[in-house]
């Protein structure tokens, strides 16, 4: 951000005669496209991608966040060999699990602690695709152990809160502070990652590190094929059902609420694989030998 940083960046490399390493956190104008904001037939679409092309092309090196968002630029036809994958690190001993018995923000918002307590948190925008949990709490209404508990907000926040209008097993609360972020996910029995199908492939919410980090399971309602599916399902630590599938969703839901030894291997799970694979030490490390071996290229 912005998202003409990079063509900068490229210019300044021309100028310097210096190597330019792009970080690449989300894909311009992918992202528009995502958010609702433009589409591939416009004007602003178009520059964009020129945009894009001229950064990637004049980029020594590229680093990406996720398979997913290196195979999206390979078939904008950058070299596989430019590219390199360095995930957004969690700090697990800032992002924790916490006991229910400890966990303030139960009373804070009123929250039935005894209840099977399904978290979404953060925006709450088109690409996010809130409306697929909405419609699983529509399916699970019956059940009244199991409640659905959003904090977040964004330019689709009134049309959610419309929609769920009727359903008392949903409540939205104001987005939280970082510091509180282990306490928002450790309040769930289980997360939900969502997103607007067909948009999966070109983001990997940071959002999925923080709920494992708490030792908390993953329910990834996302596009198939993706970097999401393939650990959630490979790592254990949680259960995938396709994008806007919302009622493989609320049997996933349903699934995790009736096996509560299910429901506690995958917390382990998720909680083992970001502090074997995430963590601080780990990910920035690689940075360093990115940039050393990309100096020593250009020599």
């Amino acid at each position: 951000t912005p998202p003409t940083q990079g063509a900068m960046a490229a210019i300044i490399k021309k100028k310097k005669k210096i190597p330019f390493i792009y970080n690449l956190q989300d894909v311009f104008p992918d992202s528009l496209v995502g958010a609702g904001m433009t589409t591939e037939n416009s004007i602003v679409y178009k520059v964009g991608r020129k945009i894009e092309d001229f950064t990637y092309r004049n980029a020594d090196k590229i680093i990406v966040i996720s398979e997913d968002i290196k195979n999206n630029i390979i078939h904008k036809g950058v070299p596989a060999e430019k590219i390199e994958i360095v995930p957004n690190w969690i700090d697990t001993r800032i992002v924790h699990p916490v006991k229910k018995e400890e966990n303030y923000l139960f009373e804070k918002f009123d929250i039935p602690r005894d209840r099977f307590t399904v978290v979404y948190a953060g925006n709450l925008g088109y690409a996010q695709n809130i409306e697929v949990i909405i419609k699983a709490a529509e399916v699970l209404k019956q059940n009244r152990e199991i409640q659905f508990v959003i904090f977040g907000k964004g330019a689709q926040e009134e049309e959610y809160k419309k929609k769920a209008e009727g359903l008392d097993n949903i409540k939205f609360f104001p987005i939280q502070p970082y510091s509180e972020v282990s306490y928002v996910y450790s309040l769930a029995d289980a997360s939900i990652v969502p997103c607007k199908k067909g948009f999966g492939g070109s983001a990997m919410p940071s959002k999925t590190w923080s709920i494992m980090a708490t030792g908390t399971p993953v329910l990834a309602s996302f596009d198939s094929g993706t970097e999401m599916e393939r650990i959630v399902r490979n790592e254990s630590v949680g259960l995938f059902s396709e994008a806007d599938d919302y009622e493989a969703l609320s049997i996933n839901i349903t699934t995790i609420y009736e096996d509560r030894a299910l429901k506690d291997n995958f917390g382990k799970n998720a909680r083992s694989y970001v502090e074997r694979k995430l963590n601080r030490k780990v990910c920035t490390q690689k940075y360093i030998e990115t940039i050393t071996e990309t100096i020593k290229c250009q020599k």
